[in-house]
């Protein structure tokens, strides 16, 4: 979709700020362009709509040389939101996003409509916002509407330089989440330009990290995280570049456990014999429904004096005791597919010992434990610096050696 092929900026006073760069981004990919400042990033970003101009070399959009392209035409055709947002202060919410389908000759009615659509596609209902103006809308607010407007006229290409720069971190984490969301709809190419390794490898399909004018490793986030190409791109990342790996590394099957699984309405004696003869202390808990409910330890279907719940209390005391009398409620899951990194987030907020993993119909699957966090992180890395599957690699413990 995007090609640069041997781009040079040259300076009138000598300096190079990208130098012979060859690059391309495909269809619907979300390339992020990471590096410190005055590396170059945003002069490739701006060069793609014609902001800046290369010096020599070429830049194909969708197989045609931009440079034949008139630049205005050209700008027309690509959504570009910068940190700052720069939306109009005399004008509404609705206006500043209808601001491409105006200069495109759109009738009101459909620019109007077209706004409306997109501001509530970013989250900003368009009843309740569409009439207010930018310095009536906190900072996060602005950045949505700068994302609605650049995709007003549904461009193909999508610039974005620090989008996310200008808020407090966790509006910037929120933000970045929608967009993720966003982009997982619409599958826009997107060059996004950053200097926070951290968003690069949260939201990039692949990361060209910059050194000075030019791409030291163009790789997707899990393989410049474990597998540098350069000495300077090991210290860019960090040395704990193994944590920023667990949010780019999904939970998969074979990095769970299979502990005992009861029902709410099993009898204790069937749920008790159940985790002896797994040799368990614990066990996962469905509803009839299959759906998960929570868990049961060993020391409440060992001890008849055990803490009931208050179902078990409420119910007639002649009633044979069931799972139900004794199970504990957990709200610590995840979604298969899942980043370690909110796994192991979930595990510090809920003070848990494991986490439930369901699947896309909401189904049980398994559990994942601090210690097979581990060893999914492990295997990742391994996986990557040998070239095999995840699944293909066998980790050596201290008991084995």
């Amino acid at each position: 979709m995007i090609r640069f092929e041997n781009v040079t900026k040259r300076y009138p006073d000598g300096t190079t700020a990208v130098h012979e760069l060859s690059l391309e981004v495909a269809r619907g990919e979300l390339v992020t362009l990471v590096g410190p400042s005055g590396c170059g990033k945003t002069t490739t970003m701006k060069m793609v709509n014609r902001l800046i101009e290369p010096t020599s070399g070429r830049i194909l959009l969708d197989g045609e040389d931009i440079s034949a392209v008139d630049p205005v035409e050209l700008r027309r055709r690509i959504g570009y939101v910068i940190q700052q947002v720069g939306l109009f202060p005399h004008k509404t919410v609705l206006d500043n996003t209808a601001t491409v389908p105006y200069l495109l000759g759109w009738s009101k009615a459909e620019r109007r409509e077209r706004a409306a659509e997109l501001l509530d596609l970013v989250g900003l209902d368009p009843s309740r916002y569409g009439d207010r103006y930018p310095d009536q809308l906190s900072g996060g607010q602005r950045q949505r509407v700068g994302v609605a407007r650049a995709l007003a006229a549904d461009p193909p290409v999508l610039l974005m330089d620090e989008p996310f720069g200008a808020v407090d971190p966790v509006v910037r984490e929120h933000l970045q989440n929608e967009f993720l969301k966003l982009q997982s709809t619409l599958h826009k190419t997107v060059l996004f330009v950053t200097h926070d390794i951290e968003e690069a490898v949260r939201l990039g399909d692949r990361i060209a990290v910059y050194g000075e004018g030019r791409i030291e490793q163009f790789d997707p986030p899990a393989k410049v995280l474990g597998a540098p190409a350069t000495p300077y791109v090991a210290d860019f990342v960090g040395a704990d570049r193994g944590l920023k790996r667990l949010s780019v590394t999904p939970i998969e099957r074979g990095d769970l456990e299979e502990p005992p699984v009861v029902h709410l309405d099993d009898p204790i004696d069937k749920a008790r014999a159940r985790m002896r003869g797994e040799g368990a202390r614990w066990a996962v808990v469905l509803d009839d429904a299959d759906e998960l409910h929570g868990w049961l330890a060993a020391e409440a279907v060992d001890s008849p004096a055990g803490p009931a719940s208050p179902a078990a209390k409420s119910q007639d005391k002649t009633s044979p005791p069931t799972v139900a009398d004794h199970a504990r409620r957990m709200e610590a899951w995840l979604p298969l597919g899942s980043p370690l990194k909110q796994a192991f987030s979930s595990m510090l907020q809920h003070d848990a010992g494991w986490i439930a993993v369901l699947d896309d119909a909401d189904r049980f699957v398994g559990v994942l434990t601090p210690g097979r966090l581990h060893e999914a992180l492990r295997r990742s890395i391994d996986a990557d610096e040998r070239d095999v599957r995840r699944d293909e690699v066998e980790l050596e413990t201290v008991a084995d050696a």
